[in-house]
């Protein structure tokens, strides 16, 4: 970890997309040593949202290459409910995206999302405004925490 806080933005941008992949990995604790050290707030906020995002859509990327007669077959799913499931996803569902942001379960939703192919704009931009909301609100806590100290 002291090695990617010592990288700064970059040391952020990395920690946040290896923490949105199926690695376990906490981006918080680097980018809370950068914010620490001093580092500006825009440019931390952009790399660890941008870092997130991307680690998040990989994941979304990976599950796309799943396929459906998988689920079929070995959680002996009917292929009429897998449908409506699916098409539930390409719709509406596709906003569960936002909560991709998760500790524990967010790695699965993208995953999930993937294979079940969810609109990947829909995905993404939802992703994308959970991810943001999760790092500004950490940051504003670690700048509330800071001036307490």
């Amino acid at each position: 970890m002291e090695f990617l806080v010592a990288y700064g933005y970059i040391g952020v941008f990395i920690a946040s997309f290896l923490a949105a992949t199926i690695l376990p990995f906490s981006s918080e604790v680097v980018l809370t040593g950068v914010l620490l050290a001093g580092a500006a707030y825009w440019p931390c906020m952009i790399a660890a949202t941008l870092g997130n995002f991307l680690g998040g859509m990989s994941c979304y990327g990976l599950g796309m290459l799943g396929k459906a007669e998988w689920i079929e077959k070995y959680l002996r799913l009917d292929p009429a409910r897998l449908r409506k499931v699916q098409d539930w996803i390409k719709g509406k569902g596709a906003w569960t995206g936002f909560f991709v942001f998760l500790p524990g379960i967010g790695d699965f939703i993208a995953v999930a999302l993937g294979f079940l192919r969810a609109n990947r704009w829909v995905v993404a931009i939802s992703m994308f405004l959970g991810k943001a909301l999760r790092y500004w609100v950490w940051m504003e806590f670690v700048y509330q925490v800071q001036t307490l100290l």
